[in-house]
């Protein structure tokens, strides 16, 4: 029901208005109603676009423009969170936990992790197989965000020779599932 129907409802128990599509009062609550249905549209439009949460398009176009890089787009749901953690960095965002709370700002899950040798942190990615797409772009998101004294190791994830003994495969089972090498390695 349109807001052109709910001013009929209002009006109606006043009698003393002629309601009926087409009438002079029925065509000036039909145009009040039909501005009023597409002002109702419009503000469901900027109330989802004015929440990170709830953005899709607009919304989170205008945030990216705050930082001086755009992080990969998988996902909407992805951007939104690489979105919050990039608003998240502050100035003294130099502990593992602080940088881990940002660093996902690149776009995807990404994790540092301390070396046992000091000023060396090696950055994860544990729900990608081998390199992310449009990994330079994620490592220079990554390397701003990451303090500037700190070297930075990217570790990329692979299938290992105990996997496959672990997952019982076989030279059959590689053969019969038609692994390419490339696809192989990345059946983890």
């Amino acid at each position: 029901m349109g807001y052109g129907e709910h001013l009929r409802t209002f009006l109606r128990p006043l009698g003393i208005y002629d309601l009926t599509p087409g009438s002079l009062s029925g065509s000036e609550l039909d145009a009040l109603g039909h501005g009023l249905d597409v002002l109702s549209c419009r503000m469901d439009y900027v109330e989802r676009e004015s929440a990170l949460f709830t953005a899709e398009g607009e919304g989170l176009r205008r945030r990216e423009t705050l930082f001086a890089r755009t992080p990969v787009h998988y996902t909407t749901e992805l951007r939104r969170q690489a979105i919050a953690a990039l608003l998240r960095i502050g100035g003294d965002c130099f502990t593992l936990s602080d940088i881990n709370s940002t660093i996902s700002g690149c776009g995807i899950k990404a994790l540092a992790q301390e070396k046992e040798r000091f000023g060396y942190i090696r950055v994860i990615f544990p729900d990608v197989a081998g390199i992310p797409e449009g990994f330079e772009q994620i490592r220079e998101i990554i390397l701003d965000i990451i303090p500037c004294h700190l070297e930075v190791e990217f570790y990329f994830r692979y299938l290992t020779w105990q996997e496959c003994e672990a997952f019982q495969y076989t030279w059959a089972v590689i053969h019969q599932r038609e692994y390419t090498w490339h696809g192989f390695e990345l059946a983890v």
